[in-house]
This record gives structure tokens, sequence and C-alpha cells, in this order.
């Protein structure tokens, strides 16, 4: 062999050796397990990758301020699950989208709130003052039979998952209904009478117990469509890893985290993920007959 065929040779072997390590490290990224939530900061979620971590599990967490990004980053394959939504919401977001992601473990069902920051109780809101809401159709709907069974509002006709602001009957009604992005209804509340804020809004504003006037009840039975639930793309939801994940939500020192986090109102549910996958199917259904 001339030098130069040797020279080519190592050269040749450097770039192969090169690929192969390469390749040795593509393979520990692709592991990481990448997760949207739109509550990274909280500190429950310290505790929860750590868990993960002790399992083997290596889990990034990809936050989001926007609750319409999380489904479509995990259905193009940009997330490998998501934590941030329950049950209608996916319905609705499969039925509008022509999507089938899937709840593979239940969290909890919070309360959904109505916060004051000027008024101590529902009586001191005056007629003719303003409550702001979210405007995603499922945290609309809810939000709207809060009001409705405080008495601050009156609806055409029997509230449900999908009422609307145009289902308010105005005249009947003791206070007027903005709907804004749910992210900014914390956001508002110092310049209105009351607002309606999402658990992990209220969270990132520091809103307290104290400033609550009215909320649903999350352990009565019709709060079952609001169970929040770790969500995969369908051809994932049998992958051990992931239901692992979703399991390691209700680890003890995980749940202790949660509630010093989020507070004690939530209740947490272990429905199966069978179950829970043929709610969203019942849910996704009615979406449709709705018009969804």
């Amino acid at each position: 062999m001339t030098r130069r065929t040797r020279a080519w040779a190592l050269m040749l072997l450097v770039v192969l050796l090169g690929g192969v390590l390469s390749a040795c490290g593509g393979s520990d990224d692709s592991s990481t397990v990448k997760i949207g939530v739109a509550d990274a900061s909280e500190t429950y979620w310290n505790v929860f990758t750590q868990k993960a971590s002790d399992e083997g599990i290596d889990v990034e967490l990809v936050n989001f301020t926007d609750y319409n990004q999380p489904n479509p980053a995990l259905a193009e394959g940009e997330l490998d699950l998501n934590e941030f939504q329950h049950l209608l919401y996916l319905a609705t977001y499969n039925a509008k989208n022509n999507q089938n992601l899937v709840p593979i473990g239940a969290t909890a069902v919070y309360p959904l709130p109505l916060y004051s920051t000027k008024h101590q109780s529902l009586a001191g809101i005056p007629a003719g003052g303003t409550v702001v809401v979210p405007n995603d159709p499922t945290n609309l709907a809810r939000a709207l039979l809060v009001l409705e069974q405080a008495k601050l509002i009156t609806l055409k006709t029997p509230g449900s998952a999908f009422s609307t602001v145009a289902d308010i009957d105005t005249g009947a009604s003791k206070v007027k209904v903005v709907a804004v992005d749910a992210a900014q209804t914390a956001a508002n509340l110092d310049s209105v009478d009351a607002a309606i804020v999402n658990n992990n809004y209220a969270t990132a504003a520091k809103l307290t117990q104290d400033q609550i006037i009215a909320s649903d009840d999350p352990d009565s039975a019709a709060a079952k469509p609001y169970i929040n639930a770790f969500v995969a793309r369908d051809a994932d939801k049998n992958n051990p890893t992931y239901l692992k994940l979703a399991a390691l939500y209700h680890d003890s020192d995980v749940v202790k985290a949660v509630k010093e986090s989020l507070g004690n109102d939530g209740v947490l549910k272990t429905n199966s993920a069978t179950d829970l996958q043929q709610t969203t199917k019942d849910l996704q259904a009615q979406v449709s007959k709705n018009g969804g």
C-alpha cells in the first residue's frame, strides 16, 4: 500500500468512526421523553423529573403559555406526551382537527374558581359589573356554568359543556361577561369585578384561596369531563415508558409536591386508561354532534 493510499484509508476510518460516535450520541438524545406542559416552573415537576430519572427515564419539559400549541406539537411529533388539559378540551381538539390523541393516565380534577381582588363575596359584585372568563370553548362553557350556579348570569337554555356567550340572557343576568385568552384572565383581574382563572394561571399569578368567591365541585360526577390527563398519540398509547410516567404522577412524593404547588383543592383521579379513552370518545361524539 502506497503512502497516499494509506492516508486515504486513515481518513476514511476517521470518518466512519465519527459517524458511529455521532450515532451513539444521537441515541441518548432520542431516549429523552419530551412532555409539553403549561406550568414547567412549578416545583412539583422537579420532583417528577427526578423520580423519572431514578427510574432511568430522562424527561424534558417543554413549556407552553398558549393552550392552542401543545396538542398540535404532540400530533406533529415534536412532543412525546403532554399534560395540561382535561378530557373535554382534548375531545374538542380531536373533533375539530380530525386527530386521535388519547389520554393514557389521569392526574386530577381541579375546581374552576371565580376570583376577585375587589369583592370578598358574590354579594359584593354590583349589577352591571364585569366578569372575565377564558375564551377557549371548553373552559368557557365550564366558566359559564360556574357563573350560572353563582346566580351571576342566566342562560337561555339549560347550561351544558357546550354553552357559549351567545347563550347568556343578558337582560336577566346580573353581570356582563367578557371572554379573553385563558392566559390573560388573571392579568385582567384588577380591572374587572371578578375573573374565572384556570388553576395553573392562578398559581403563576399568585392568587390566593382568600380571593376565591365561587367555584364548581371537582368531585362531582359532572366533573368527569374535566379530569386532567397525560396524553399521547394513539400509536403510543401502550408505550410502557409513557405509561410508567403517567403512573409516576401518583407517587407519594410527587403528590405531596403537587399539593404544595397547586393547593389541596384538586381531587386526584386514578381512572384507567381504558375508561379515560372511552370517555374522550363519547365526548368527542358529542362535540361533533354539536357542530365541533
